[in-house]
């Protein structure tokens, strides 16, 4: 037998191997999705210091839209912010998506605690009426993580209401690092976003297209 031939035998008994082991996985797949049957509003949590919690949510954002999901954002903290998401949101998707600001831009710029305070309510009051619409299906709180982390708004009443007054099949996603602990327990789904490596450490500006 030629090398070439010996070759081709193994790489046949290769895939046999393959196919034999991709069939028992698939098996296992199938019997554990069988036992997934049940469908409820979610309370998703992304948070950490790594890049990608709020990109992740407005990624999230797109896949309503394109399955006529109506769905909502309101954006904490970042008010100043013209951001590609929401110019793109409000130009091209008006009526799928609900775009509300509620911060005055972050709390190093307006250097105002009372206001900040009184931005986040307005945008927390807003977000209760959003969650209540039986019309809207899909909720990002975009960066309220940061108004919860510095007790602009009361972490055991926003909890209280995702777990009491949510209706059953609303989603909310909720952005931003430091989670708190109370809001990570109430969740049923948490991301932690890592930092392994960021550009800014290196002197580069945040850019049009990568961070908004």
């Amino acid at each position: 037998m030629s090398e070439q031939e010996e070759q081709s035998k193994t790489e046949i008994e290769r895939n046999k191997i393959h196919n034999k082991k991709m069939q028992k996985i698939k098996a296992a797949r199938n019997k554990l999705m069988a036992t997934k049957t049940e469908e409820k509003g979610l309370i998703m949590v992304h948070t950490g210091p790594g890049k990608g919690k709020s990109s992740s949510g407005f990624g999230m954002i797109m896949r309503c839209i394109a399955h006529s999901i109506p769905c909502a954002v309101v954006q904490f903290i970042k008010g100043t912010w013209r951001t590609g998401e929401r110019d793109f949101l409000e130009k091209r998707f008006p009526k799928e998506c609900i775009f509300i600001v509620s911060g005055e831009g972050f709390t190093w710029e307006t250097q105002d605690r009372e206001r900040d305070i009184a931005a986040a309510k307005a945008g927390w009051k807003k977000a209760k009426e959003l969650i209540r619409d039986p019309d809207i299906k899909f909720i990002l709180l975009d960066e309220i993580n940061i108004a919860l982390r510095y007790d602009y708004l009361d972490i055991d009443e926003v909890v209280d209401f995702l777990l009491h007054e949510k209706p059953l099949m609303t989603h909310v996603v909720l952005t931003g690092r430091n989670a708190k602990d109370e809001l990570i327990a109430a969740a049923d789904l948490v991301t932690e976003m890592s930092l392994i490596k960021h550009p800014f450490r290196d002197g580069i500006k945040a850019q049009k297209g990568i961070e908004f």
